[in-house]
């Protein structure tokens, strides 16, 4: 089994709820932001790391995002009947992504600043995590309500607790999956795991973030990309 990470998921089967009127006819990560679709802010990322696969899956209105995204390179499976969440979707889909650690991606930010990916692939250390997530401080993120997902300590684990948002990039090893009895079931369950074990781990992003799940984060990230002062 391999120790570095070489394929990733694009979580993009939601119903995008939050968005109300902009998804009753399009699935959210094709709603536009900037002149493109907002899962191709998510897919260059992915893309300019050369990964060895790049995989996404599909619930609500497939159709439309299959069509945008096997011509772009993009594998694509399908959960049917029933959504599976994030944990139950990336179990779903590791035959296609293989064994080993894998990226995740949420499709729904905006990042201003370096490249996660690569951030998150030069701090990993297999050894010793379980999973590595990228971490905004409250500070430097946007459209974003709460108070934080985590703390990090010193040596980096991470502890629930305020003061960082969860990014919606990872690596994370996969092998642990095998524990968790339900087909439908969220990353935070396999966190959970990890966390007890000591191997979460988080990693700060130096740059803005946006959070896109919502209408207004769009106006937000668009001025984001701008460069404006927001």
């Amino acid at each position: 089994m391999r120790d570095q990470p070489d394929a990733i998921m694009m979580f993009a089967a939601g119903f995008g709820t939050r968005m109300k009127h902009l998804t009753q006819t399009q699935p959210k990560p094709m709603v536009p932001l900037a002149g493109r679709p907002l899962i191709d802010h998510a897919l260059k990322l992915a893309q300019d790391i050369a990964p060895r696969k790049i995989v996404a899956n599909l619930h609500y209105l497939p159709e439309q995002l299959d069509a945008h995204l096997r011509p772009l390179g993009v594998a694509t499976i399908l959960e049917t009947p029933d959504i599976l969440d994030t944990g139950g979707g990336l179990r779903n889909a590791l035959p296609l992504l293989g064994g080993g650690p894998v990226f995740t991606m949420n499709s729904d930010a905006i990042w201003a600043g370096p490249n996660p990916l690569t951030l998150l692939r030069d701090a990993w250390e297999p050894n010793r995590m379980d999973a590595l997530l990228m971490t905004v401080p409250l500070s430097q993120t946007l459209g974003h309500e709460g108070k934080g997902d985590f703390a990090i300590g010193q040596d980096g684990r991470l502890t629930r607790g305020p003061g960082n948002v969860y990014g919606g990039v990872q690596i994370i090893k996969t092998d642990l999956l095998t524990e968790i009895d339900a087909d439908r079931f969220s990353l935070n369950i396999l966190w959970d795991i990890m966390l007890q074990r000591e191997g979460l781990f988080g990693l700060p992003y130096p740059g803005r973030w946006c959070d896109v799940g919502h209408p207004g984060g769009i106006a937000l990230a668009e001025s984001l990309l701008a460069g404006a002062d927001v």
